[in-house]
């Protein structure tokens, strides 16, 4: 008969067991001083450490939330198990054999909670797959982990399993082990047929190649189950469904199994499947998991964070993706979850869209730890596909691609990072810093959550079609908008000073500021038929320009500009499209400069050196506008 287990017991487990040890498989811990150990809670999110481990004394404590206890405590909570199972598996841990009040003995399998039936359970199936591997009837699965090259240590060492083909052999198995119809329908490892109240049980993974899925402390709470045989009607990948015991949002296979390596070297690779681990683990990767059956989420990150000890002191979180348009669609969905992170993300892409497992098949061990070695920052490999959407080709591509690409930029969570990524960016568009500068500070200034708008800094809209784009007043602090307005107020008050070989070149430029650009087209079009007539003149460019721009034509047109006498406005309009062509062959020489970056110089060396020779040209004219102004 059950009974209490005896009060002398219960504080020689409490006394005996080492605190840290039983925190460190479910927290990184870190030395904080003489005899005491910080990390992150487990009991809520935190970014900077406050859970505090104590083992002199055997305790822990939260300073950010208040949760404290012992170590049977902390053992309830984190398993939710009762007082009773946790002082029952700390005194298994430590090998000591408890006691009960009355003669009694410890609980049978009537008295244990739900959770551990369900364990036991788990537990029992686990074996039995384990040992189905090695029989006849599990040729195909061997067949399937050679080919792949796993071998037998390969498969015991990761638990591989194989479930029989039929419907009930587990279900006999586990039948026979005790356990009830009615507990079974709780493992999820059944599925259900016939009619009403007669519904009967039979085994869900039939025929399969099966992985068993374990929690972090390495209880088994569920298993996926490959196909093998073409008469098999079900997915290629068959999951067990939400259970008490398996949430796969909080799951991630080959966490039990890559912990400790986790914490040791500050490093957790994603990979997308349970060979993907194998392969990983078997290369030198040992910190490889996989996600079951959902996308890299809000509850996964709070698991790597407390193995990581995610304190801002460094660590790295490697995802690896399929090179195919799923993987980068994949991969963007895990940077939407960067923010999480303190520790810095990044993202391995094969070239050829090989998996893990596939590389380390064709090209060896070697092959997999390059791909991990030659990770990119996260940050980067979205940013790039954020280009790639576009014509870089063009104007209106770069600066598509601009208005894309800087809140990617923006969202670095690292201020050291960021400047240097605008800088980059710059280099990939062959836009000048500045302005990309100034459409990653708008896009800052809008946050994450807020979609970029149009009237970020140098940044033209693109509106949808049959809808009439809206223009906001360009920002007098912004010195290229008012460069670009000055050059405007010219060309609408003086056009004649656009004669000759002039109006090719301004015809030429190209407007950052999208308002100022609409009317530069509009001057375009108009052509100069009517400059020496400047109210007809004016009117046509204002009836050529958008509606809503109208009131800005009159403004440029009357302004007055900052000089006195004729001669005096010669010479200031001279100056000016002199400053405006000057910033067009910056412009354009940063566009060579792009080109040429992303040139490979040994396979185009004719293109290289053409490049090379037109960037000499645009700084010899540069150099001759100034002369002359």
């Amino acid at each position: 008969m059950a009974g209490l287990i005896k009060r002398e017991d219960i504080d020689e487990v409490r006394q005996r067991t080492d605190i840290k040890e039983v925190v460190d498989g479910y927290v990184t811990l870190k030395g904080a001083g003489l005899g005491s150990f910080k990390g992150l809670c487990p009991f809520h999110d935190e970014r900077s450490p406050s859970f505090t481990v104590r083992p002199q004394v055997g305790r822990y404590h939260c300073f950010g939330c208040g949760e404290d206890g012992d170590v049977i405590s902390f053992v309830q909570k984190l398993d939710h198990t009762s007082f009773h199972e946790a002082v029952e598996k700390l005194a298994a841990r430590i090998g000591y054999e408890l006691r009960y009040e009355d003669g009694g003995t410890g609980p049978n399998r009537e008295e244990v909670g739900k959770r551990q039936r369900l364990l036991d359970a788990h537990k029992v199936a686990d074996e039995f797959f384990r040992s189905q591997l090695l029989t006849t009837g599990a040729a195909e699965g061997r067949r399937f982990l050679q080919l792949r090259g796993f071998d037998r240590g390969a498969a015991e060492h990761f638990g591989v399993g194989y479930a029989p083909q039929g419907w009930d052999a587990l279900l006999k198995h586990l039948r026979g082990r005790g356990f009830t119809d009615a507990e079974l329908k709780l493992t999820g490892m059944f599925s259900a047929g016939g009619p009403g109240n007669q519904q009967r049980i039979y085994d869900r993974f039939r025929g399969r190649l099966i992985w068993p899925i374990r929690d972090i402390a390495g209880d088994t709470i569920g298993f996926g189950a490959r196909k093998l045989y073409e008469d098999d009607q079900g997915p290629k990948y068959l999951n067990t469904p939400e259970t008490t015991l398996y949430k796969k949002s909080q799951v991630l296979y080959g966490i039990d199994l890559a912990k400790r390596n986790i914490a040791k070297e500050r490093q957790l690779v994603v990979v997308e499947g349970y060979t993907d681990v194998m392969a990983c683990h078997l290369a030198g990767i040992p910190t490889a998991v996989a996600t079951c059956g959902t996308a890299f989420g809000a509850d996964h990150i709070k698991i790597a964070r407390r193995l990581l000890s995610d304190d801002g002191t460094g660590g790295e979180v490697i995802f690896t993706f399929d090179g195919d348009a799923a993987g980068q669609k994949a991969a963007l969905r895990a940077f939407e979850e960067d923010q999480r992170f303190v520790a810095q993300t990044y993202v391995a892409v094969e070239p050829t869209g090989a998996d893990p497992c596939d590389l380390r098949q064709t090209r060896g061990d070697a092959a997999v730890r390059e791909l991990i070695s030659t990770r990119r920052p996260l940050f980067e490999f979205a940013i790039r596909a954020a280009l790639r959407k576009h014509n870089l080709d063009t104007v209106e591509g770069r600066i598509a691609a601009l208005r894309e690409s800087a809140p990617v930029v923006a969202q670095i969570k690292d201020a050291g990072i960021r400047p240097g990524y605008a800088r980059e960016l710059a280099g990939w568009l062959g836009m000048p810093i500045e302005e990309v500068g100034r459409a990653v500070a708008a896009a800052a200034k809008r946050g994450p959550q807020s979609p970029p708008q149009n009237s970020a800094p140098g940044v033209a809209p693109l509106p949808a079609s049959g809808v009439m784009p809206s223009y906001n007043r360009p920002d007098p602090r912004d010195p290229v908008a008012s460069m670009e307005r000055q050059a405007l107020e010219v060309a609408l008050q003086e056009p004649g000073m656009l004669g000759g070989g002039i109006w090719e070149r301004f015809a030429a430029v190209q407007f950052a500021t999208p308002a100022y650009q609409a009317i530069h087209d509009a001057i375009r079009a108009t052509g100069l038929a009517y400059a020496a007539d400047p109210v007809m003149w004016v009117e046509k460019l204002r009836q050529e320009v958008p509606e809503p721009l109208q009131p800005l034509v009159s403004e440029l047109a009357v302004v007055p500009l900052p000089a006195h006498t004729a001669e005096a406005v010669q010479k200031y309009c001279r100056d000016i499209l002199a400053r405006l062509f000057e910033l067009q062959i910056t412009r354009v020489k940063a566009d060579k400069m792009g080109q040429l970056q992303r040139l490979d110089a040994a396979a185009h060396p004719e293109e290289f050196q053409r490049l090379n020779r037109e960037l000499m040209m645009l700084e010899m004219e540069r150099r001759s506008l100034r002369s002359d102004s």
